[in-house]
């Protein structure tokens, strides 16, 4: 008998929550491990609860926080940030829908450009990206070139 996936629920949420505190600290975790200090350019619990930040939280059956990601709004573009699905959530298209959930949050507050910054020892978050559109490019806003950073954007 094989097991049926979960419906994960996406919502906006605060990321200034206990359990989504927990989620960032296994991103963080996770990150340590492949890149040294220098080269993550994550954004800290205060900066993902300031007005200008959508954060979106996916949740298992169960009500446990088990992804999260946030756009942060400038009038030039949105940069997509901290988008992260646990182990235990993995393999059942939350990080894609999450991902959707917040394009169409930039979208509708005006935003037409998506971008990011990621790492090159993520294929799988490269690979999601790839997929739904992202395309790679230069440095933007305050980064530099950083052989340990891959640049991309989508227009929405």
């Amino acid at each position: 008998m094989t097991a049926q996936p979960c419906e994960a629920s996406l919502a906006l949420e605060s990321a200034d929550q206990p359990e989504v505190i927990e989620l960032i600290a296994e991103l963080d975790a996770y990150q340590d491990g492949l890149y040294p200090p220098e080269s993550r350019h994550a954004l800290d619990l205060a900066g993902l609860t300031r007005p200008e930040v959508v954060f979106a939280v996916a949740r298992d059956e169960a009500g446990r926080a088990i992804g999260c990601g946030a756009v942060v709004l400038a009038p030039e573009f949105g940069e997509l940030k901290r988008l992260f699905v646990s182990p235990r959530g993995r393999g059942r298209g939350v990080g894609r829908r999450l991902l959707a959930l917040l394009e169409a949050e930039a979208g509708a507050r005006g935003c037409g450009l998506l971008t990011l910054e990621t790492g090159p020892y993520q294929p799988e978050a490269l690979g999601l990206y790839a997929a739904c559109g992202f395309e790679r490019r230069g440095p933007f806003g305050d980064y530099a070139d950083d052989p340990l950073s891959v640049f991309m954007q989508k227009a929405i």
